[in-house]
């Protein structure tokens, strides 16, 4: 964060410039902002920003909520490209997930940002006090054990930056992820080099009181600077900074030497490209002017698909290979490259192109907290204005269904159901669907243990029965419950699986038997309820993907 930005390249793309300005600014606000307080922060004229967020609902990377905009988990996508392309939260996170199992404390990993640090990976524990970074935040270098390893490693031109941004803002006011604390400007030099000697680096209450971190640069095939860092995160009520040291340090050199073997003998990635059909494209772009006409930003949004042409086996790309990827020219290619390098996200190398760890300042912190409930509730309310009819998501609790979102229809006689509320998942369509995923084994089991006492006439009790209809549930992939729960009601429900097909949580629609048959609820609820699946399913899986996604809130 120097003081003097360099100027803008000529050829830099100005409408790319101000979108990413708007993206930052929703960041900085959490994801959700009116529209004339972007303009304002912004210091955009509101027609530009109308424009801009027009461009970026049409991309599914905002949506519209009454006068505000928010950021929705498809905008993932760009920091999933370039944690992708480095690939090393796929590597090395397993690493960092087992090493807090096995100390029961909080691990980290974190890449360097020019004199700031990211991090790219948490594993942490569930106690009251715990660490509660998220992936993307950015941390100044200064006020962690991180910093100080990366530190060892900087150029004279690299600390003559750092010095530049500390005199602008030695309190980190500009760090909203830390409190404001102003730590001397020697520190990080002394700290640096005790690093260097000792290979390892000791944060003692530097981010906050009470919080202590230990760090171990992690290096790649061919040495030099540190790739990232990994660190285990205590507590001064669990460890002192000397009990921490001695309690973690050999474990975790251990997770750091099996963390570099991997480096060095990972295959090279395949290639890969991306879809040219995709959001974003060149045709999708283009198609979407002429249907908007001068609402659509189509430099934005050709400039943010540039990102995403990067990923997996896709680290280092030339010009022609974004071009070849995005069905971009070569000369939009290029200069989307020119701006997107100019504001920071993206680095050369020669010929080849390569993501910055600041495109994770593209919303990407702010959204790997949003749980599976809050993905799902747009879609679930365009799902019930669509049917007319009340939608549900639950998940499987013990040998109950607990609805973690409900969407109420507005009808004098209308489904509502209170979120965290449990019912028998043996009577409910959405638990049916869940247990009918389950292993036969543990299904069985469930269903003997079950309390299984008739809510109603109709209620399905007997264990070989209901075993029956959990085969076909199975088979089906959805299940329909006729007045087994209760008088004058029906429902259907879908599963919603994770990227690994697992399904995680059931989506539902109840209606009253006078509004529907159940054929009329196979043919008309079921396909409006299956794409409302698909689209919380394809949100859940880019949020996912580097990211545990919370499916029980």
């Amino acid at each position: 964060m120097p003081t003097t930005e360099p100027p803008v390249p000529a050829e830099a793309v100005g409408p790319l410039i101000r979108g990413i300005t708007v993206l930052r600014e929703l960041t900085a606000a959490d994801g959700r902002q009116s529209l004339g307080a972007l303009a304002r922060e912004t210091a955009l004229a509101r027609s530009t920003v109308d424009r801009i967020a027009t461009t970026l609902i049409r991309m599914g990377y905002l949506r519209a909520i009454g006068r505000d905009v928010a950021l929705t988990p498809r905008l993932m996508e760009l920091g999933n490209a370039y944690l992708g392309a480095t690939g090393l939260p796929d590597l090395l996170g397993p690493h960092a997930d087992r090493l807090a199992d096995a100390l029961d404390e909080s691990v980290s990993i974190a890449v360097p940002d020019r004199d700031g640090i990211r991090f790219v990976h948490q594993a942490t524990r569930r106690r009251a006090m715990s660490l509660t970074f998220r992936i993307g935040d950015l941390l100044p270098a200064e006020r962690t054990a991180h910093g100080q390893v990366f530190a060892a490693d900087w150029t004279e031109e690299e600390w003559a930056h750092w010095r530049e941004r500390w005199e602008a803002d030695p309190e980190n006011l500009r760090f909203p992820a830390v409190p404001p604390y102003r730590i001397p400007e020697g520190f990080l030099a002394e700290t640096a080099a005790l690093a260097r000697e000792q290979g390892w680096a000791m944060d003692d209450q530097l981010i906050e009181p009470g919080l202590i971190a230990l760090v171990l640069p992690v290096r790649g095939p061919r040495g030099g600077p540190a790739l990232c860092g990994v660190s285990v995160v205590s507590h001064t009520s669990r460890h002192s900074a000397g009990s921490l040291r001695e309690a973690v340090l050999p474990a975790l050199r251990e997770t750091v030497a099996a963390m570099e073997d991997d480096l060095r003998s990972a295959p090279p990635a395949g290639p890969a490209r991306r879809s040219p059909g995709a959001i974003g494209s060149a045709a999708w772009t283009e198609a979407s002017k002429q249907e908007l006409g001068r609402e659509f930003v189509e430099a934005l949004a050709r400039g943010l698909t540039v990102l995403t042409a990067f990923g997996p086996g896709r680290a280092e790309l030339s010009l022609t290979a974004v071009a070849e990827a995005t069905g971009l020219a070569r000369a939009t290619a290029r200069r989307a490259l020119i701006t997107l390098a100019h504001l920071g996200y993206v680095t050369t190398r020669g010929r080849d192109f390569s993501l910055t760890p600041r495109v994770l300042d593209l919303g990407f912190a702010p959204l790997s907290r949003t749980p599976l409930s809050r993905i799902a509730e747009p879609h679930l309310a365009n799902l019930a204005v669509a049917v007319q009819d009340s939608a549900s998501l639950a998940v499987l609790a013990g040998d109950d269904v607990q609805y973690t979102a409900a969407i109420a229809t507005r009808r004098v006689l209308s489904v509502n159901v209170t979120v965290g509320i449990r019912l028998p998942a043996f009577v409910t369509s959405l638990g049916r669907v869940l247990l009918a995923d389950l292993p036969p084994a543990e299904r069985a089991a469930r269903l003997e243990r079950a309390d299984r006492t008739p809510l109603t006439s109709r209620t399905v009790t007997a264990p070989a029965q209901l075993s029956r209809l959990l085969e076909a549930t199975a088979q089906d992939g959805y299940a329909f419950v006729d007045e087994e729960l209760e008088e004058g009601l029906r429902s259907i429900a879908v599963p919603i699986r994770d990227r690994t097909g697992r399904a995680v949580a059931a989506v539902n629609i109840s209606t009253h038997t006078s509004r529907r048959s159940p054929a009329q609820c196979r043919e008309e609820l079921l396909p409006a309820l299956r794409e409302a699946a698909a689209r919380i399913e394809e949100d859940l899986h880019t949020a996912g993907r580097h990211v545990r996604t919370d499916t029980t809130a």
